[in-house]
């Protein structure tokens, strides 16, 4: 897997603009090579099934055969990319994009979900770290802009997971998930004006 990114466009969302597709790329990017055997079993649903999501993933530049695994006619397959940034989305787009971002949202909800589920059973050293907070500040776009680049550089500066590499002894996957989404539906307090 490359260290960079894959920057979409109107025609690799369009490859990725299905949640099953969304799921099993996270698969591959966070746990290195698989079968669309194997991906059907962690995923509850038939080989052919995976196997064609995979076979579209590809056609957009999302996977790639992993050779040096396969064994006549056992096929593995590999994410491409470490990540997936998207820029500017088109108003004929945004169809995909949605799609696309609601498959994102479910996925960081299912990750949020198991970690509440396994607290109960972590490890000593463990059992207290992390957060599952919230946040709401009153910003401009370009405030809003420079507070997510800050926050993105002191994640940057912290060790990437790579199902590549040996895990470093006593350490785990950390998810970092940001979410920063500027609100206009909420509903306002209401405040009484008082009349001189």
């Amino acid at each position: 897997m490359s260290n960079d990114r894959i920057h979409l466009d109107p025609r690799t969302l369009r490859g990725l603009a299905h949640p099953l597709r969304v799921r099993i790329l996270t698969l591959l990017r966070d746990n290195g090579p698989s079968t669309a055997t194997l991906l059907a079993q962690r995923l509850g649903l038939s080989s052919a099934a995976t196997s064609y999501h995979l076979r579209q993933l590809s056609l957009y530049g999302f996977v790639a055969d992993e050779p040096e695994q396969g064994t006549g006619r056992e096929r593995w397959w590999h994410a491409v990319h470490r990540g997936t940034t998207v820029d500017r989305v088109d108003p004929e787009s945004f169809g995909d994009f949605e799609i696309y971002l609601r498959a994102i949202a479910a996925e960081y909800a299912a990750r949020m979900d198991r970690a509440i589920s396994e607290m109960p059973t972590r490890p000593a050293p463990w059992a207290h770290v992390g957060t599952l907070s919230s946040w709401t500040r009153q910003l401009d776009p370009a405030e809003t802009q420079a507070m997510l680049a800050e926050l993105t550089e002191v994640i940057d500066r912290y060790r990437l997971a790579d199902p590549d590499v040996a895990d470093p002894e006593g350490t785990t996957r950390v998810h970092v998930q940001l979410q920063v989404l500027p609100v206009f539906d909420e509903v306002q307090p209401v405040i009484d004006e008082v009349q001189p």
